[in-house]
């Protein structure tokens, strides 16, 4: 028996006739007597009587029909559920979140969120990717905020923004002396770079098109470390755009932009792809909608709501 038999037997018997309850049900008549038929033979009883006009049910037919009647009723109560589930902006939720973003979004989240959804409980938790992706795996977190694309089977990837980077070189290297510098063709000397496991770092590499047997002096835990490398013992480095509004006036005097090619990175909302909460995601893409600055944001994403 299934659902789609229950329907046009439940409109069998609230139209009395074969004819309507085809037509209400969206499909010839033919088609639902024959399913009819079958869903008798199976069941090995008459559920109408046909030789009746209104056609009635037989008092088994009833009681199928009644059984029918309350399986339709739970059917339309967890379609109402998923959707109330998929739709609303409240409750609990985990979000893991890389290190290199985690500075230009956590601040401002943690307080635009509660204005704009005081329903909504934001967990935070900061992490390098390989960790959130074990997270996301185990659905210890529900949502993480990466670089992609991942390309990873059984996770979907929502792009939110996409990010420059830039050089911050000391004003005793050469570099300094340019306007603007060729992302393939920065030296490897004096280039100080994260630690292994930060998507940056690979990133940086990728860019940069960096020689196999290139060794660090010193790997940093954190952009900030970075640069304050960079302005006491010279040399450069390389950080997201969104880092630049947190240097003080005479940092961003330091910056250079990376061309040929201007290398751009990816950030987005990833979840498993047995995640329901549009609404949450809706949510949260909305305050950062507020955080990031427009010309970053994902063109789709500033014109529609996320679906899953």
């Amino acid at each position: 028996m299934t659902l789609q038999q229950m329907e046009y037997i439940v409109a069998v018997q609230r139209y009395g006739q074969f004819v309507k309850a085809a037509e209400v049900c969206g499909v010839t008549q033919s088609t639902l007597s024959t399913l009819i038929m079958k869903l008798e033979q199976e069941l090995d009883v008459i559920i109408f009587n046909r030789a009746t006009h209104p056609v009635t049910s037989t008092p088994m037919g009833r009681r199928i029909i009644a059984q029918a009647e309350v399986v339709l009723y739970n059917r339309s109560q967890i379609e109402e559920m998923i959707k109330s589930e998929k739709e609303q902006a409240k409750g609990d939720v985990r979000i893991g979140i890389i290190p290199t973003v985690a500075p230009y979004i956590v601040p401002d989240l943690f307080m635009k969120a509660p204005e704009k959804y005081p329903e909504l409980k934001v967990h935070l938790t900061e992490a390098r990717t390989a960790a959130l992706l074990e997270q996301l795996d185990r659905a210890e977190i529900d949502i993480a905020m990466l670089t992609t694309p991942l390309e990873r089977p059984g996770l979907l990837e929502i792009p939110l923004y996409y990010e420059k980077f830039k050089a911050y070189v000391s004003p005793s290297e050469q570099l300094f002396a340019l306007k603007e510098i060729k992302s393939d063709e920065m030296p490897t000397e004096k280039m100080w770079v994260l630690q292994e496991g930060h998507c940056l770092r690979n990133q940086v590499f990728n860019f940069c098109k960096r020689q196999a047997g290139f060794r660090p002096l010193y790997e940093a835990g954190s952009i900030d470390t970075l640069i304050r490398i960079v302005d006491r013992d010279g040399g450069y480095t390389i950080i997201p755009e969104l880092h630049v509004p947190l240097l003080s006036e005479e940092q961003r005097k330091n910056v250079r932009p990376l061309v040929s090619p201007e290398p751009v990175r990816e950030i987005s909302l990833v979840v498993r792809q047995d995640f329901i909460r549009e609404g949450i995601l809706n949510a949260l893409a909305d305050v950062i909608k507020e955080i990031i600055p427009k010309g970053m944001l994902d063109t789709h994403l500033k014109k529609f709501a996320i679906r899953l």
